[in-house]
């Protein structure tokens, strides 16, 4: 439903554009000399050019005078209307450092003059990469919402998508790494309503009914996946899309090919460094070679004391393992890291089950 609303939205979107519209606002002094005329003209109905405004912007925020970081938060804030926390969580940082890179970049452009403008098909590629950085971010964040009362936000995975959808139709921007997050983010979505139960309670990937997963977005991802193969170049989103077909394509959580996702993360890790990836590393690590050698390689970790969903990787292992005691402190200290209402949920439900044992 998410990719066909999507798809829906970015159609109807071009459809309704209107081209007196843009002659009257934007182009009528260029088309009122004969000097740019022709040259407009051929911009304007152009096949190679962007038509979608909110892509037009993103790709005019890439300005080269910052570094791509601070192009991608000034994007997700200032046109996507992500607040400074919720960037701040995407890139694993603190607020202030968000908000001291957001006025840095402000500044810079103003020193600079810099003018945000489209800057054409031919200077796509080199900025694509930030772009879809943008959309992986945005899609992230309504994937997994920090919002305290909303697991999901559907308006900004639809968003990502259909932004993700208008890349894959344009012949500069429908590259290998496009399709490959496209991929991702239609495997991600099948499963959007398995995700939570009718009391808004967060459903494991384990306990998922995967009768009811969307199977024509499972195969919408199996097409852009393999339409991500095409070419020699692995894109870091080939690897997380290929993780994600693992996990839509299995006919149960027993049938996953944990050993191959164990391997996919091994070289996502050693080509990120991500501490994400390392945390995700380790639960796939518990379902290849055993809870015992996660549970090492969890505490081998720096710096995640203060993360939610590492005490909650643990809690779990040890509740696999029959230690409830040491499941029970790792949920209640996990308890005290989320404001989310269904992670709240979901951590007592933890608890209750490890106290009762």
């Amino acid at each position: 439903w998410l990719y066909v609303t999507a798809r829906n939205k970015a159609i109807d979107i071009l459809r309704r554009r209107q081209v007196k519209h843009k002659i009257d606002n934007e182009l009528s002094a260029l088309l009122n000399s004969e000097y740019s005329l022709a040259f407009t003209l051929n911009e304007l109905f152009s096949e190679a050019e962007i038509k979608d405004s909110q892509l037009r912007m993103m790709f005019a925020c890439c300005h080269p005078s910052v570094s791509a970081d601070a192009q991608v938060s000034f994007i997700l804030k200032t046109l996507c209307g992500m607040s400074v926390h919720e960037i701040a969580d995407a890139f694993l940082t603190s607020e202030d450092t968000i908000e001291k890179r957001l006025y840095r970049t402000r500044e810079k452009f103003r020193e600079q003059k810099a003018k945000l403008v489209y800057p054409g098909a031919e200077a796509m590629a080199e900025r694509l990469g930030t772009v879809l950085k943008t959309l992986y971010l945005l899609f992230n964040e309504g994937y997994n919402s920090s919002h305290p009362k909303k697991l999901i936000r559907e308006d900004l995975c639809a968003e990502a998508m259909r932004l993700g959808i208008l890349l894959t139709e344009n012949g500069k921007t429908d590259v290998p790494q496009t399709n490959a997050l496209m991929a991702l983010m239609c495997f991600h979505v099948s499963r959007f309503e398995q995700r939570v139960d009718e009391s808004d309670f967060i459903v494991l990937l384990k306990d998922q009914d995967r009768t009811k997963w969307n199977q024509y977005l499972i195969a919408k991802g199996n097409y852009y996946l393999n339409r991500a193969a095409e070419g020699d170049m692995l894109h870091d989103f080939h690897i997380e899309a290929a993780i994600a077909a693992l996990h839509a394509n299995a006919k149960n959580y027993e049938a996953t090919d944990w050993k191959t996702i164990l391997q996919m993360y091994d070289l996502l890790l050693h080509r990120t460094g991500n501490p994400v990836v390392a945390l995700n590393r380790c639960v796939a690590l518990g379902e290849a070679e055993g809870y015992a050698v996660a549970i090492d390689a969890l505490k081998n970790l720096k710096g995640f004391e203060g993360n939610r969903h590492y005490n909650m990787a643990l809690g779990e292992m040890y509740f696999k393992l029959h230690n409830t005691a040491q499941a029970v402190s790792y949920f209640e200290t996990a308890l005290t890291l989320t404001t989310s209402a269904a992670e709240k949920n979901l951590i007592q439900k933890k608890l209750s089950e490890a106290q009762t044992v």
